[in-house]
């Protein structure tokens, strides 16, 4: 029984009692932690399914959006993010990356032409 100076437990949610745990675990380890242990789990799980699992899970993942949002969802998501893009970096933006992207092909082409007339 419970003594006049002795607090009643008032239940909570599994929710609450997740974030307080959480915020305990942050408040002693630190923020770092929770990316330190992410970090181990995700290499051992690559370890342990090689890498192709992520492909396959990433896959599920998009095609259940996909499945849930539909098709013009995502389109709409690029052009948002496309004009946000294009309001913070300015018009000239997918210029510069486009010439970026234009270089990187010819370079890579270069070497590839290259590499196959040093082997001939």
């Amino acid at each position: 029984m419970l003594s006049e100076d002795d607090v009643k437990p008032v239940p909570m949610l599994m929710s609450e009692a997740g974030h307080k745990g959480g915020s305990t675990v942050r408040d002693r380890y630190g923020d770092d932690y929770y990316r330190r242990i992410g970090k181990m789990g995700g290499t051992t799980l690559r370890e342990k399914r090689g890498s192709e699992y992520y492909r396959k899970i990433a896959q599920k993942g998009g095609q259940a959006n996909v499945n849930k949002y539909g098709v013009k969802h995502f389109s709409a998501m690029g052009k948002k993010g496309g004009n946000t893009t294009k309001a913070r970096q300015g018009p000239d933006f997918y210029r510069r990356i486009g010439k970026l992207g234009g270089s990187a092909k010819r370079n890579k082409k270069k070497a590839e032409e290259q590499a196959l007339d040093t082997t001939e």
